[in-house]
């Protein structure tokens, strides 16, 4: 599996245009796009940050997983995303070695990614996401 670099940082919020108030206003992180992904009850915002970025997670629904993760643990850090060059390939890999995985094949995410997640009890409770982008 080849990482290619640390994509982005998802951040769950109640509210994106709350959230701008400090990503945007205060720290002068240029929102550069927000889209809503159906599949998965969610609006992203991405702010470019160097070569990563800071994405905002905003539910859609009361049942997303977004919504159920700011039910349980508050608005904040939800996940940390690595680039990998050939996902399915990471996901053969990670699986050979006994890695749980939340999903087994890629899904789309947003901006067309194709991501997937991998179980918070098997990498010390951090939920980690693998993305590559085209």
């Amino acid at each position: 599996m080849e990482i290619l670099k640390i994509d982005h940082l998802g951040i769950a919020v109640n509210s994106i245009d709350e959230g701008n108030k400090f990503w945007s206003d205060i720290l002068g992180l240029k929102l550069e796009d927000k889209e809503t992904v159906e599949e998965q009850k969610v609006t992203t915002a991405f702010y470019p940050c160097g070569d990563s970025e800071v994405e905002l997670l905003e539910s859609t629904s009361p049942d997303g997983p977004v919504a159920k993760f700011i039910e349980k643990k508050g608005q904040g850090f939800q996940h940390v995303a690595f680039r990998v060059a050939d996902i399915e390939e990471a996901l053969a890999e990670l699986e050979e070695k006994g890695v749980a995985l939340i999903d087994k094949k890629p899904r789309r995410g947003a901006g067309g990614a194709q991501i997937a997640f991998l179980h918070p009890k098997a990498t010390g409770g951090v939920l980690v996401e693998l993305c590559q982008r085209d």
